[in-house]
């Protein structure tokens, strides 16, 4: 006596194949063929990466005579080029570790204030109901299409000038100097980066089960008590992916932290003396990667700490059920 399994529908078997457009591309994705092109586009992806990293320890005179690939037949490597890219007394070597203070003086900041402030507003957005809250989610969503370029003069003004109407000054000019131009560059990225953080929030707090919300408000638990007991652990892989986002943002800036902090040694951020390096030392091979794979140390260790987060946002924005 023989025994059959039902199979369910859309279920793929062995000697079926998958009916759904998703099942055949999953199929696809993993076959033999997709494994060797996604190999491929790793390599090729990762060579230019190792190029320059293997270069930043070669000697001046190999760097500048011989490829980087060379070194499998004549292997040398120093420190000098890190050396004197991060410790040059010259101005001319890069002296880029006050400058690397300055990026993260400036970065850690602009990340951590946009994601504060854009999780408070999608969740009120998402949950709290008052007059006006759809329209003004709109406009929210809206000023992602203004370009950052138009709003740099605009706030370049607001910041040397302040707000008058009609002769009477309502907001005075902010007359900061030195280290307090970092506030400015906090101020701006975090005006640039608000809407897109607060869209990207409200998509993940709004799909959040209501049931939670019914039962933390019978325990009597108010707003600011649901916000952080619940809201907050459930949406960490959508923080821990605007992070990620705005950090690399941030960090690689060159535009918004030259008009609001200056080309000054206090507050220039690392994009700056690389920009100059480029500009005065482009002969210097050496020093210019040295000087660029510093630049990308920090991004690569935040986003490989916080990769796993970043794929379950991916995943929790995808998949609802």
């Amino acid at each position: 006596m023989t025994t059959t399994t039902p199979v369910l529908a859309g279920q793929a078997t062995a000697e079926q194949p998958p009916r759904t457009m998703a099942g055949r591309v999953r199929k696809r994705l993993n076959s033999r063929t997709a494994t060797a092109v996604s190999i491929i586009i790793a390599l090729i992806w990762t060579v230019p990466t190792f190029g320059l990293f293997l270069s930043s320890f070669r000697p001046e005179d190999d760097i500048k005579q011989t490829g980087w690939w060379t070194f499998f037949t004549n292997p040398q490597l120093t420190l000098d080029n890190y050396n004197q890219v991060l410790f040059g007394r010259s101005s001319s070597s890069g002296q880029l570790a006050n400058f690397f203070v300055n990026s993260i003086v400036i970065t850690i900041p602009s990340v951590l204030f946009p994601i504060a402030f854009a999780a408070l507003a999608a969740y009120a957005l998402s949950w709290i109901n008052f007059r006006g809250r759809d329209w003004l989610y709109i406009g929210v969503f809206a000023l992602q299409i203004v370009p950052l370029q138009m709003a740099l003069v605009p706030l370049l003004s607001f910041f040397s000038r302040g707000v008058s109407l009609g002769g009477i000054t309502l907001l005075p000019a902010w007359d900061l100097d030195n280290e307090g131009k970092f506030v400015q560059v906090w101020f701006a990225h975090t005006c640039f980066a608000l809407p897109f953080a607060v869209f990207l929030l409200h998509n993940f707090i709004s799909q959040l089960p209501g049931e939670l919300m019914e039962a933390a408000r019978v325990d009597g638990a108010g707003h600011s008590k649901i916000f952080r007991s619940v809201v907050l652990p459930l949406i960490t892989p959508a923080l821990a992916s605007l992070a990620i986002f705005q950090f690399l943002w941030v960090w690689n800036d060159l535009l918004v932290a030259l008009i609001f902090a200056g080309g000054g040694r206090e507050v220039a951020p690392l994009t700056v003396r690389l920009a100059e390096l480029a500009g005065t030392r482009g002969g210097e091979w050496q020093r210019l990667t040295a000087g660029a794979f510093v630049s990308i140390v920090v991004p690569m260790i935040v986003f490989l700490s916080l990769q796993r987060y970043f794929v379950r946002g991916l995943l929790t924005g995808s998949v609802k059920g």
